[in-house]
């Protein structure tokens, strides 16, 4: 373990800093002393030209030995470790919409047992996008057709899904001359690893090209369903105020912290909290009150809901055990490490798994009843308060960092702050993007990594971006990143925006970057690029449109998914870390440039914030170009009379 912090070079939050810091001094191990010890990566695994799908190797090719042993070159294992990569991160988000769909259906049943359709307009919108009748039906009734189709979306066997009929008609159009629209979700997923086994697909422009159908499967099928489906149960969020960082916690209170990705725990024990009888048990043990937190993307998940406050990101999620004031984690899907109950045993917090597909080894398992989800919330809730008593004084040190945030830009919200309740619509951000007030849009997304530093990438560009007056939409922990930064604040727009994108945020009162949900909502961030096609005067696809995807210090499967799927829909995305497959030449090729002519957009690594920056504004530059706006106009930003004046 490294003796100082500055020995680790990898975080500049003042708060994480403090908590390595506490972490050398307890003798606890975290992911960025792991890092150290795993640095030195397998060359073979980081080019991705090690193959071990069957058991007569593990292959590993090069310039020595170029053929596997079943005769399997560079560009075959790099593109089937791509798709299988592709796969995994489909299968997460997928698999969480799944989940969400059923339970939609139980509600829909009269089985909610505490869950109930909280946005009755969300559902009934939804099903007129998909043709469902709604008029003069219950909610019961309309919950349950499109329960039915989004069921039929993942077991689909020759129908194409019917979610990617809401991208623009020429971006299917694309899909359907490329032949990549997938058919159900299930099926593209288990073809997928069928295509990769040894001895099926060698053809690594075949492999990619079901790679960018898996994708399209997840960000126009399953993530959207999940996106969908949570509003409806949920809510659909709306601008929220909150705070970030670890020092939400609280010296005199309980603290618990909800880290995962599935939103239908954390729902109940946001309510449950606020029960009075847990709020009086609370102070029965002798505590103020009680500190409910997040962490990672279902942090995002109850931040844009309920307004409840994130502890952090992904590579904070030791650093909130080693305050020493946690009492418990509650943990359920994706990115929770199995390093939790580990770094806990140096402290009194529990660690609680409740996902039945996520055991942790050293966690507790206490599973949602099903029956009395409420109740079990409020269990696990006098769980933590009777821990408060094994709080030990001497290990608690909370980092004083903050900072206050708004959350919860849902494009419904933003086309409510853009033309209010009966004239909501994109076209005054439509015409100040064609009036060069707003040079253009861009979603950053995706997790934080050890192999930078933390965040750093990520808030550097975003404050670069907003400076060129660039509009930016987050998700996931780039969101937390910039949460923390203070960059999620309206007034920002003043200090730190460029006049364009500062006039725009004063006059509408929103922050330069808007915060749009959890990783599995980057699909929100293509119903807004799609909101710019219909609303006109920016062109007829997403190709074409002055936007970009930004991931930075992504690391998950999940992430190259993402990515996939918006190169896709025409999208280009600029990595900060590089896929496994520099050992295939071709593969990078078709990546980074073959897929412009496919698609209309490609991958770009960049491993600078401030070269992401020139090469973003030159990308959106160039779209402007070809769309006839890349000049200066009159700097007139329409209110509500002009908007009336124009009868649009």
């Amino acid at each position: 373990m490294s003796t100082e912090i500055q020995d680790y070079k990898k975080v500049g939050d003042q708060a994480s800093q403090e908590m390595l810091i506490k972490a050398t001094g307890d003798c606890v191990d975290t992911c960025f002393d792991r890092y150290e010890t795993q640095k030195n990566h397998c060359k073979f695994g980081t080019t991705g030209v090690c193959c071990r799908i069957c058991h007569m190797g593990p292959c590993r090719i090069t310039a020595r030995s170029p053929l596997g042993v079943c005769g399997a070159d560079a560009d075959t294992i790099v593109a089937r470790n791509y798709l299988r990569e592709v796969v995994g991160g489909t299968a997460a988000h997928s698999d969480h919409g799944r989940h969400l769909v059923l339970r939609l259906k139980k509600v829909a049943q009269g089985n909610g047992n505490g869950y109930t359709i909280k946005d009755e307009k969300a559902l009934r919108y939804n099903a007129k996008l998909y043709g469902i009748e709604e008029a003069g039906r219950t909610k019961q009734e309309v919950a349950l057709d499109l329960v039915e189709l989004f069921l039929g979306e993942f077991s689909s066997q020759e129908e194409t899904l019917k979610t990617l009929t809401l991208a623009p008609e020429k971006r299917q159009g694309v899909w359907s001359n490329l032949e990549v629209t997938p058919k159900g979700i299930d099926r593209t997923v288990v073809e997928a690893m069928h295509r990769t086994t040894m001895g099926v697909d060698h053809d690594y422009k075949s492999l990619l090209m079901h790679a960018f159908r898996t994708a399209l499967a997840d960000g126009w099928g399953g993530s959207r369903v999940a996106t969908i489906v949570s509003d409806i149960l949920f809510g659909t969020p709306k601008p929220i105020k909150s705070e970030a960082n670890l020092g939400v916690l609280k010296e005199a209170n309980i603290n618990i912290l909800i880290h995962g990705h599935e939103p239908a725990l954390s729902e109940m024990l946001a309510v449950a909290v606020q029960s009075p009888d847990v709020k009086e048990y609370a102070k029965k043990a002798g505590a103020n009150g009680i500190t409910l937190a997040g962490l990672c993307c279902t942090a995002n998940e109850i931040l844009m809901r309920h307004g409840v406050p994130v502890a952090g990101n992904f590579l904070q999620q030791e650093l909130a055990i080693i305050t020493g004031a946690v009492e418990m984690m509650v943990i359920d899907v994706q990115c929770c490490m199995p390093s939790l109950p580990k770094v806990a045993e140096k402290y009194h917090t529990e660690i609680i798994s409740t996902a039945e597909i996520a055991k942790t080894v050293g966690a507790s398992h206490v599973e949602l009843n099903e029956d009395t989800p409420l109740e079990s919330a409020k269990e696990l809730i006098k769980r933590a308060i009777d821990n408060f008593k094994n709080r030990d004084a001497s290990k608690v040190s909370i980092p004083k960092a903050t900072s206050s945030m708004v959350a919860g830009f849902s494009v419904d919200a933003i086309k409510y702050m853009l033309g209010g309740t009966f004239r909501a619509s994109f076209r005054p951000l439509n015409d100040a993007i064609i009036a060069n007030r707003i040079f253009g849009v861009v979603g950053i997304v995706g997790c934080s990594n050890p192999n930078c530093e933390l965040e750093n990438y990520t808030n550097v560009l975003t404050k670069e971006l907003i400076k060129r007056n660039v509009l930016v939409l987050k998700t996931g922990c780039a969101a937390i990143a910039s949460g923390k930064a203070g960059m999620m604040k309206p007034e920002i727009g003043i200090e730190m925006a460029g006049a364009g994108l500062r006039e725009v945020c004063e006059t509408v009162g929103i922050p330069p970057v808007l915060h749009m949900g959890s990783c599995v909502d980057n699909c929100r961030i293509l119903e807004a690029a799609s909101e710019l096609v219909f609303e006109g005067g920016l062109g007829d696809d997403l190709a074409g449109l002055p936007a970009v995807g930004v991931a930075p210090e992504w690391m998950s499967e999940k992430a190259i998914a993402i990515g996939s799927y918006f190169v896709a829909s025409g999208v280009d995305v600029i990595l900060g870390n590089p896929f496994y497959t520099s050992g295939s030449e071709n593969v990078v090729k078709f990546l980074n440039e073959d897929t412009k002519e496919l698609f209309g957009a490609s991958f770009h690594d960049c491993a600078d914030p401030m070269e992401a920056a020139d090469l973003i504004m030159e990308i959106i530059g160039e779209a402007r170009e070809k769309l006839g706006i890349n000049k200066k106009a009159e700097r007139k930003l329409y209110d509500m009379q002009d908007r009336r004046d124009l009868d649009v």
